[in-house]
C-alpha cells in the first residue's frame, strides 16, 4: 500500500504526545523528505499538492533536545547526498565530538541536531552493505535512541534498533 497515507495516520495517533515538528521520507527510486514545524496537520498543509507513489517510507514527531523547533532541525535527517537517511528518538552524547571529526573529513551540516551525525556517520560507513554501515554507527554512538535508517542505495530495507528507548515496528498483514 502506499506508504504516505498510513504514516500520517500514525503520527496523528502520536499527537497526544506533544511534539514541535513532524516530517516523513518516502523512497521510491528518488528519496524524498518533507518536513514541517508544528503540528502534524502543518506537514499535510505543506504536502497537500505533492503526489506520492512510494510503499517504503519513514516517519516522525519530534520533541527539540539539540536546536530550536524549525524545519530544518525537524526529523527524518539525511546525509549531504540525500541517500542515507534516518529518525532518531532519544540523544547521542558524543555528537559534538562526532561532528567535528566528520566536519574534519569535509561534511557540511544544515541543521543543529545530534540525529544529523548519525545519517552522516551512515553515509561515511556505507561501503555497499548497509547492515554493516549501521552495525558501525551503533559502535561509534552513544547515548539512548531509537533509530530508523532507510538508504536509497538498498530501497527493500529499513533497519530499525534501539538502546534504551521504546520503538514501535507496525507490519501490515502480506506486508
Amino acid at each position: 500500500r502506499e506508504a504516505y497515507s498510513i504514516i500520517i495516520k500514525g503520527l496523528k495517533r502520536l499527537e497526544y504526545r506533544g511534539y514541535d515538528s513532524s516530517g516523513i521520507a518516502l523512497l521510491n527510486g528518488d528519496l524524498k523528505i518533507l518536513k514541517k514545524k508544528g503540528k502534524v496537520s502543518d506537514l499535510e498543509d505543506f504536502i497537500a499538492d505533492e503526489k506520492f507513489q512510494s510503499t517504503v517510507g519513514i516517519g516522525h514527531t519530534r520533541w527539540a533536545t539539540h536546536g530550536r523547533p524549525s524545519d530544518i532541525n525537524a526529523h527524518p535527517h539525511a546525509d549531504e547526498s540525500g541517500q542515507f537517511v534516518v529518525v532518531h528518538n532519544g540523544i547521542i552524547e558524543n555528537y559534538m565530538v562526532l561532528k567535528n571529526e566528520l566536519i574534519a573529513k569535509g561534511h557540511k551540516f544544515i541543521s543543529e541536531t545530534d540525529t544529523e551525525i548519525v545519517a552522516h556517520l551512515f553515509a561515511d560507513y556505507y561501503d555497499g552493505n548497509m547492515e554493516e554501515a549501521v552495525k558501525k554507527v551503533l559502535k561509534t554512538i552513544e547515548g539512548s535512541y531509537s533509530l530508523v535508517f532507510m538508504c536509497a542505495k538498498e530501497p527493500d530495507k529499513l533497519i530499525c534498533t534501539k538502546k534504551s528507548n521504546p520503538l514501535v515496528i507496525g507490519l501490515g498483514e502480506g506486508e
